[in-house]
């Protein structure tokens, strides 16, 4: 007699660490350093003067608290006090407000981007299949192409072919790796209400002359009742290369990297349909010019979608699609027809977690009239993926047997290093991510609504997420598909802050 199967367990995800260097305590390994030589100067005075070993003591222990005290996002005080004066400077001095257009100070009245993108331009190729794909340049060397993605969903789909998809997409990530020149990668998805548009378009074209009237009725009513609370989801990956492909070797021309670029977007494009990415096609300047033009500008989506529809150009560039205004304030951002704000990934789930865990978090909401979820991605090489997390591995263990009872928390963080580095060895790839998610709403009295709604999509994804204070023109600029690289563009480079 046949008895059912029993039912199989779902895979679980997880082993994900933030990178940290050893230290004594919660230091990391700058403060410590800084302690230790602290300590040898007091040791040293006190043989002149007691006094004066009082004073160094003082001033080491001035330094080096600003970099103990963490909150509990686990920023130092250091971090927290440099933001918040930045953007005090910013305000004060004006440089926090733009102005652009015939009114403004941009070069012959364009509206070209602001802030991080505005030296950026944007020319157009082809690839190997000779397909158009728009390329983003910025003075830093990075060379900028974005995908447009149909993701076929996971409704309706068996958890088999959800694993498979997540094992092709980690795969996927993992080969960026040893993509030669690309320094980052970000998946935008993003959530808008749907103007009928397109709706519309299908209806008018497809209806027969001689169907019934109860199946135009029906049709028309509909094209009525549809659109109101539906929305639009989007999907777009944006890779970025840089033209030094090495540290130290000159520097490749714009032509030079849309030549090499384009040969290499076939098999990138092909390698997203085992993902469920679906059909990827690389978007055209003009495209892409739209897509930031909306971002910016809201209101203009559906005259944008309405002349696509007709199949005409809109006559979007690049020197056009940035805002007429815009105001970088502490914990909002107002640009043109809308007020964004955006948050960061503090902390990544603790634990293990399903696939569907994002979910939540990338469904439309009623309350939050434009949602734009970006996972930020930076491969590492295989060479520099070893000397990672073996550094990672050896940070853990020194943290672990500092000292005759270590926490529980060290044991794990110890462990999930050495599992890191058996998956490395094996072949597995190393790369570093992140999480913004951008709330655009049409009025600033809808923003209590939109952070509420983010809150509590926040908790059901198990991330922690914090606003990004003082930065808000930034983050949302790094949460558009235009490929932007924070850490080459910060004044202090990553590498020290992670050392405080």
């Amino acid at each position: 007699m046949a008895t059912p199967d029993t039912e199989r367990a779902q895979r679980t995800y997880g082993n994900w660490r933030r990178p940290s260097t050893a230290g004594i305590g919660t230091l990391g390994l700058a403060p410590t350093l800084l302690v230790l030589g602290g300590l040898v100067l007091v040791v040293l005075a006190t043989l002149v003067s007691m006094a004066a070993a009082a004073v160094i003591a003082v001033l080491v222990l001035l330094l080096v608290a600003p970099m103990a005290i963490k909150d509990r996002y686990g920023r130092t005080l250091l971090v927290r006090l440099t933001g918040a004066w930045a953007g005090r400077r910013a305000r004060s001095s004006g440089t926090a407000l733009y102005r652009s257009g015939p009114l403004g100070r941009t070069a012959h009245g364009a509206t070209q981007l602001p802030g991080l993108a505005a030296r950026s331009t944007l020319s157009e190729a082809h690839d190997s299949y000779g397909r158009p794909f728009g390329l983003i340049s910025y003075p830093t060397g990075h060379h900028v192409v974005v995908l447009a993605c149909e993701a076929d969903g996971a409704s309706l789909v068996e958890q088999d072919q959800v694993d498979t998809w997540v094992a092709y997409w980690g795969r996927w990530l993992g080969d960026l790796g040893t993509e030669p020149g690309l320094v980052g990668c970000s998946v935008t998805v993003e959530t808008a209400p749907d103007t009928g548009l397109r709706l519309r378009r299908e209806i008018e074209t497809q209806t027969a002359a001689e169907a019934p009237q109860l199946a135009k009725q029906m049709l028309a009513e509909v094209l009525e009742d549809y659109p109101a609370g539906s929305a639009q989801i989007t999907t777009r990956i944006a890779l970025t290369y840089s033209s030094a492909p090495r540290p130290g070797h000159p520097r490749r021309t714009t032509d030079e990297m849309a030549v090499d670029i384009g040969l290499r977007l076939p098999g990138l494009t092909e390698g997203l349909g085992m993902t469920g990415a679906g059909v990827a096609v690389p978007l055209a300047a003009e495209q892409i010019a739209e897509a930031v033009r909306v971002a910016y500008d809201p209101a203009v989506a559906p005259l944008v979608e309405e002349v696509r529809g007709q199949g005409e150009s809109t006559g979007i560039t690049w020197e056009t699609a940035g805002p007429l205004s815009a105001e970088d304030r502490r914990d909002h951002y107002v640009h043109d027809s809308a007020v964004s704000v955006t948050w960061c990934m503090a902390e990544a789930p603790r634990g293990e977690v399903l696939s569907s865990v994002l979910t939540g978090l990338l469904a439309p909401h009623p309350d939050v009239a434009r949602k734009r979820v970006t996972l930020l991605y930076r491969p590492h090489d295989p060479a520099t993926a070893a000397r990672l997390v073996e550094r990672d591995r050896k940070d853990a263990l020194f943290r672990t047997q500092q000292g005759p009872r270590a926490r529980a928390r060290h044991e794990l963080e110890l462990r999930a290093a050495e599992q890191s580095a058996t998956e490395e060895a094996a072949g597995a790839g190393v790369v570093r991510f992140s999480l913004l998610v951008t709330a655009t709403v049409a009025d600033l009295d809808d923003l209590p609504r939109a952070r509420a709604a983010v809150d509590n999509l926040a908790g059901p994804a198990r991330i922690v997420l914090r606003p990004v204070w003082d930065s808000q023109a930034a983050a949302f600029a790094a949460a558009l598909p235009i490929g932007l690289v924070l850490p080459d563009h910060l004044a202090l480079p990553t590498s020290i802050r992670d050392n405080l």
